[in-house]
C-alpha cells in the first residue's frame, strides 16, 4: 500500500508541474456549462459533466504518456506492475474528486428543482470511468497526439449521437444522460438503474484493461538483448 500511495504522490507532483494545463483543463467544464444554462437545463448538466469527463481522461492520457519513461527504473527498484496503475489511478481519482467539487457546489446554488444526489452520483461515476479511459488511451497509442484526437472523437460523439440510440451505449459516458435525465426530469428510476450498471461496468471494464495493458507493457524487457 505504501509503494501505490508513493506513485499516487508522484503522479498528483507530476500534474501540478503543468500549471497552464491545470487552469485550462479546471476551466473546460464551466465553458460546457455556462454554454447551455441559459435555455436547456438537462443538457447544461449533462455538458457539464462531459466536460469533467473530457478534463479528467485528458489529464489521465498526458499522466501515462509521462510516466512511461519512468515505470521501468521503478520496476528495477522493486514496484509491481500493479502497484504502478493503482497508484496513477488513486491520484487521478482524487485529482477528479478536487475538479468536480466546485462545480457540483455550483449546481447546487444555481439549479433548483433537480435531484442533486443524483448529479453528484453522476460526477463519481464521471471521475469513476475518466481516469482508466485516459489511461487505457495512453496505454494503447503511445503518441499523445493520436490519443488526444481519438478522445476527442469519442467525447464528440457522446455530444451529437443520439443517447436513444444502442450504438450510443458503446461509449463510456452514455450513463450521463440517463441519469441527468432522471435528476432533471423526474423520471421513473429505470433511468437511474441504467445508468449505474453503465457507468460501473465501463469503470470496472476500463480499470480491467488498464491492469492487462500495464502487466503485459512492463513484462516486456526491450532493453535487455541476448547474446547467442
Amino acid at each position: 500500500m505504501t509503494k501505490v500511495l508513493t506513485v499516487a504522490d508522484m503522479t498528483l507532483r507530476e500534474i501540478l508541474r503543468r500549471r497552464a494545463v491545470l487552469v485550462i483543463i479546471a476551466m473546460m467544464p464551466l465553458a460546457f456549462y455556462l454554454s447551455r444554462r441559459g435555455d436547456h437545463l438537462g443538457q447544461s448538466i449533462r455538458f457539464v459533466c462531459l466536460g469533467l469527463g473530457w478534463a479528467l481522461s485528458t489529464a489521465a492520457l498526458f499522466t501515462g504518456g509521462a510516466a512511461r519513461g519512468l515505470e521501468p527504473r521503478l520496476r528495477l527498484s522493486g514496484y509491481r506492475a500493479h502497484q504502478l496503475y493503482l497508484g496513477r489511478l488513486v491520484a487521478l481519482w482524487a485529482a477528479g474528486g478536487l475538479l468536480s467539487a466546485p462545480y457540483f457546489l455550483l449546481i447546487l446554488v444555481d439549479q433548483d428543482g433537480v435531484s442533486h444526489g443524483a448529479i453528484a452520483l453522476i460526477m463519481v461515476l464521471t471521475v469513476a470511468v475518466a481516469a482508466p479511459f485516459g489511461l487505457a488511451l495512453s496505454a494503447l497509442l503511445p503518441r499523445e497526439l493520436e490519443g488526444t484526437l481519438l478522445l476527442l472523437t469519442v467525447v464528440g460523439l457522446q455530444m451529437i449521437m443520439d443517447p436513444a440510440d444502442a450504438s450510443s451505449r458503446l461509449l463510456p459516458f452514455w450513463f450521463s444522460r440517463e441519469i441527468a435525465t432522471y435528476a432533471v426530469d423526474h423520471t421513473d428510476t429505470s433511468y437511474l438503474a441504467r445508468g449505474l450498471v453503465h457507468g460501473a461496468v465501463c469503470a470496472l471494464v476500463l480499470t480491467a484493461l488498464v491492469a492487462l495493458l500495464s502487466a503485459t507493457r512492463l513484462r516486456r524487457r526491450p532493453h535487455l538483448r541476448f547474446v547467442t
